[in-house]
């Protein structure tokens, strides 16, 4: 059956240089599973992302636990959905309640500040990788304080999935190091 590997996926201007990504890439290698964590850089177009994480997917020697914060909780639900799997989600996009129009233009990423152009096709990628979420499946981790996106859209549109609701906090779910033990016992039960 394989080992389990975990696949990191950064939101929209984020990278693998993210702090949530390499906190957990650090408490991976610490428990001598580096080898079980992939974090891979995502392109800006929608569909090109998600074809580059399928192929990590379908070549994986065992199951996988994916791993979504904001825009990389859109693409979690997205692939766990299409490959049967298990996801964490943290403060995720809901692309079904936002306009994702808004994100049409030119922009930075936070780590090296490449620059990148989101169109209205790309848009549409996003809109046609809705999928409803199988219950079962996910674990939401919410901080009511996200100046980003607002909460209860995750809370509702997860209804009937384990959740993990705070207060306060930020997009960037400030308790995270305290969940990394939690969700690597997750992706790696017994």
């Amino acid at each position: 059956m394989g080992r389990p590997l975990i696949v990191y996926l950064h939101g929209f201007r984020s990278s693998p240089a993210s702090w949530k990504s390499r906190l957990l890439g650090d408490a991976m290698a610490a428990r001598g599973l580096a080898d079980r964590f992939v974090c891979p850089p995502l392109s800006p177009v929608p569909a090109d992302a998600m074809a580059a994480v399928s192929a990590i997917v379908e070549a994986a020697d065992g199951p996988v636990t994916l791993v979504g914060s904001s825009l990389g909780g859109h693409y979690a639900n997205h692939l766990a959905e299409k490959y049967d799997l298990n996801a964490v989600l943290i403060n995720p996009a809901v692309i079904a309640s936002l306009d994702v129009g808004l994100f049409v233009g030119e922009h930075a990423g936070f780590h090296g500040g490449e620059r990148f152009v989101f169109t209205p096709e790309h848009a549409a990628q996003l809109r046609a990788q809705v999928a409803p979420p199988t219950p079962g499946r996910y674990w939401l981790l919410l901080e009511e304080g996200d100046e980003v996106l607002d909460w209860r859209q995750a809370r509702d549109y997860y209804a009937g999935c384990r959740q993990t609701v705070l207060p306060g906090g930020d997009h960037s779910f400030t308790r995270f190091p305290e969940y990394i033990p939690q969700l690597i016992e997750y992706a790696f039960p017994g």
